[in-house]
């Protein structure tokens, strides 16, 4: 699941769902829900931040 928030035309805020996996398919740790910031430079879309934050298992 992702979701995009458009600051401005050449700004998007772009929050996910992420789980890491083993080659074996086993997953790695707990679920993360990073948000990454990106911006549009030159005709391409650029990674400018991000930040991650781990889901816990209840």
């Amino acid at each position: 699941m992702v979701d995009v928030l458009f600051i401005r035309p050449d700004v998007a805020a772009v929050k996910a769902h992420a789980q890491y996996w083993t080659l074996e398919g086993e997953p790695i740790g707990n679920a993360g829900t990073p948000l990454y910031v990106m911006a549009k430079e030159e005709g391409q879309w650029r990674l400018v931040a991000c930040q991650n934050t781990e889901v816990l298992a209840q």
